[in-house]
């Protein structure tokens, strides 16, 4: 014995990570028969008591809140206001089949897509949909809405009692520290890049990475979001796309020696590493002050204009004819190919070292423009957690955030997609659940919430793990059928033994999905509902042979509706929802680019607003794949695609959008005083037609890729071989500078380099195609053959 409850222990602790499981079972069950023996026993309404029993199981075992005491107090009186509301609706409903039916998808799909806000909401679907299947499937009038409120609001305010006074949980925020580690072990490994020959450096590089590794670990292996609604968790979670972009760029940047004319960059560098560092003591504790954060943050915005003003002045001399009359008016043809081979080998290397001189403010720069976007959400975060509660009550968000609102409407119009996830199973949910009320009130079963309930708990998201789901919950409800019969021979009508069994049922009933398996949980809540209602009206073992029948019939709803829609689940879904990523990202930077390339103060306001629209969409896009993403992870069953291959391909959507985002802010700032002296000697330039066709035409290359690669994706086309670095299109680029954007000592403009930056994104996009090729050859994710060399 003493070694089956060691190695029961172990299997706890392994698989219940923190006891949460154990936590909520536990509280289940005190409160659970508490309530339900007070409703019984001493008030004497049996109605009352059943709304209890279930009350106390949907808030307390249904449901586990996260973050601050008083944040998990505030979202547990705010379920219960709501599912109160919901036990009143289901009764009201209950009167006729059709208005259930009806009732029952409205709220369904309501509830089931309002999860893809935020995990809180996602978190206590169950709950809430359970308040409503519970009185629309016992058929009542507007006289019974006492005794049932009266049952579900007692295990609600008991519920908050146990939350709070009962083993609770230590107020954690996994995501919130991880992101904290990966800030500060980045700005290490910033200070100490000039230092890349020391033993010390090397083991900073690997503390880095191992942080950025379990931020990501900790995000990817959440099923839902992990953060709220709130201001504050939404600025978080951005954080953890801009952190692994900036190791990215640290990765790929080289060491400045002290000798070199690129100061600025390696003080932009220094700038970054403290906004990292001053940045993660602020997220650490953010109702200090964010006074050291700010000053860090100005002095990168000023590192930031330096590189701008500066950078000009690191380039060699763009020599070579010009158009005579140094006003950049080109007609020199991007094919044009009567220089000779004397000529040409100086082309090339004046195209290297061009490239190569701006190659460290350019990682710099962009450097730079992550760390901001980080610091500004740091800030963010902070500024919302020290609102007042008055503020938080009346909803006000802190300056210069988004409202509540305003997020809510933001993310779910991302989910009003054909191709959504998220919408997928909101639409089957609602269907399973309206079609199991309609069977049920249609057949006049004895339970009729139990076939309800049978649909909810085995739908999935594909039609195969629903079949699995759907075997495994008959089997288990078998199982407990079994037990219950067994245990009731014996004890007959005598309700006594079964008053000390039902807290024993209840916590193995909330242990065993985590701990053991979906069947035994089955299996054990059957057992606790043959108690249960024995004890409200001894029948014996027909109880759970009744069970049986209900969630059989259940299970068969769900089975159907998840053979009519959508049966492929989440995995084909996530090849479309990836596909759709890439092709808005793509498109962005394509925006982003044509905004660019007009003259600041006469551009189209038509231009502005299509990048800003493509930028939206782009975001929305990007929040459905990531949805699913995680369907796809909590599918059951073996993935074919290893998880490391899809992780890659969502970097790589991650990274087009952060280019765009970086190229559209480069050229926002386009002729902006802000440079300090010297800026005027540099006056911005409007490319000229030759410089802009050239760099247009580098742009449509690499997003043409890219919306090739998206239909690859969906299997429309072979999967595209990678560019090959055009070096032709580099001299074009570099011709067209020399005679555009230069003064009459050969000096660049500003315009230049950022010209050259932007050409440095499309080159960085280009490099990574292999990464992306290489997982889909190699997995057979695209339905396409491979492109022909």
């Amino acid at each position: 014995m003493p070694a089956l409850l060691r190695r029961l222990r172990q299997r706890l602790t392994a698989r219940d990570h923190g006891l949460l499981v154990l936590r909520r079972a536990g509280r289940t069950a005190i409160v659970m028969p508490g309530t339900f023996a007070l409703c019984d026993q001493v008030i004497g309404n049996p109605e009352m008591a059943l709304f209890a029993a279930f009350g106390s199981f949907a808030m307390l075992m249904l449901v586990g809140f996260g973050g601050p005491m008083r944040q998990r107090m505030q979202a547990q009186a705010s379920l219960a206001v709501v599912s109160s509301l919901f036990v009143c609706l289901g009764t009201l409903a209950s009167r006729a089949a059709w208005l259930a039916c009806l009732a029952m998808a409205v709220l369904g799909f309501g509830v089931l897509l309002a999860g893809a806000v935020s995990s809180v909401l996602a978190g206590a679907s169950t709950s809430l949909l359970l308040s409503f299947i519970l009185p629309v499937s016992l058929p009542g009038t507007a006289s019974d809405v006492p005794d049932r409120l009266a049952g579900w609001g007692l295990a609600a305010v008991v519920g908050l009692f146990a939350i709070r006074l009962l083993w609770p949980e230590p107020a954690a925020d996994p995501l919130r520290g991880k992101a904290v580690g990966a800030c500060r072990a980045l700005a290490a490994r910033l200070r100490s890049e000039d230092e890349a020959s020391s033993p010390d450096h090397q083991q900073i590089v690997r503390n880095a990475h191992r942080a950025l590794d379990e931020l990501q670990r900790q995000f990817l292996t959440t099923p839902y979001r992990p953060t709220g609604l709130s201001a504050s968790d939404r600025a978080v979670v951005r954080l953890v796309d801009e952190l692994n972009w900036a190791r990215r760029v640290i990765v790929h940047s080289l060491p400045i020696p002290d000798d070199s004319p690129n100061l600025a960059a390696r003080r932009a560098r220094i700038a970054a590493a403290n906004v990292l560092g001053h940045g993660a003591d602020l997220l650490a504790a953010p109702r200090t002050s964010p006074d050291a954060l700010h000053t860090a943050a100005a002095e990168l915005r000023a590192a930031l204009f330096a590189l701008e003003r500066d950078a000009a002045d690191v380039l060699p001399p763009l020599s070579g004819r010009g158009p005579g009359n140094g006003t950049g008016a080109s007609t020199v043809s991007t094919d044009e190919t009567n220089e000779t081979d004397e000529a040409s080998e100086p082309a090339d290397r004046q195209v290297t070292e061009v490239i190569d001189a701006l190659e460290p403010s350019f990682r710099a720069h962009e450097l730079a423009f992550v760390v901001g976007a980080i610091g500004d959400n740091i800030d963010a975060a902070a500024r919302a957690e020290r609102r007042t509660w008055l503020q938080r009550l009346l909803g006000r968000q802190a300056t210069g955030l988004p409202g509540t609102l305003s997020a809510a409407q933001e993310r779910v119009s991302a989910h009003v997609d054909p191709h959504s996830v998220w919408l997928h199973n909101s639409v089957r949910g609602a269907v399973g659940l309206a079609l199991a009320v309609l069977v049920a009130n249609l057949t006049d079963v004895q339970h009729a919430f139990w076939v309800v309930v049978g649909a909810l708990s085995v739908l999935r998201s594909n039609a195969l793990s629903t079949g699995q789901n759907a075997l495994r919950a008959v089997l288990g409800t078998l199982a407990g059928f079994a037990i219950g019969a067994l245990l009731l021979l014996p004890i007959g009508s005598d309700t006594t033994p079964l008053w000390f069994l039902l807290p024993v049922t209840i916590l193995v009933a909330g242990v065993a999905p985590a701990v053991i398996s979906f069947a035994a949980g089955q299996a054990a809540f059957t057992l606790e509902l043959v108690i249960l209602f024995n004890i409200l009206q001894p029948t014996g073992w027909r109880v759970g042979l009744v069970r049986i029948e209900d969630v059989a019939i259940g299970c068969g709803v769900s089975l159907v509706v998840g053979l009519l829609f959508w049966p492929r689940g989440a995995g084909a879904a996530l090849n479309t929802a990836l596909s759709q990523a890439y092709t808005a990202s793509s498109r962005y930077l394509a925006a982003a680019v044509e905004f660019g390339l007009r003259r600041p103060g006469s551009r189209p306001a038509s231009t502005a607003v299509e990048a800003k629209r493509q930028a939206v969409r782009a975001a929305s896009a990007a929040r459905r794949m990531d949805d699913a993403f995680r369907q796809y992870l909590t599918e059951r069953g073996a993935k074919t695609t290893p998880l490391a291959e899809f992780a890659m391909l969502i970097g790589g959507v991650i990274g087009l959008r952060l280019a765009a985002d970086t190229v559209l802010d480069l050229w926002e700032r386009d002729g902006d005083q802000a440079f300090g002296e010297g800026s005027a000697a540099r006056p911005t330039q409007l490319p000229h037609a030759q410089l802009r066709h050239t760099l247009l035409r580098r742009t449509w290359q690499v997003t043409d890729w890219y919306d090739d690669f998206a239909r690859s994706l969906d299997g429309e086309r072979p999967v595209p071989r990678s560019l090959d670095q055009d070096a032709d299109a580099d001299r074009a680029l570099v011709r067209a500078l020399r005679e555009d954007l230069r003064d009459k000592h050969g000096i660049a403009s500003a315009t230049a380099v950022r010209v050259i930056w932007t050409g440095d994104h499309l080159s960085a996009l280009r490099r990574n195609q292999p990464t992306l090729v290489q997982p889909v050859l190699a997995t057979g994710l695209a339905h396409g053959e491979r492109a022909p060399d």
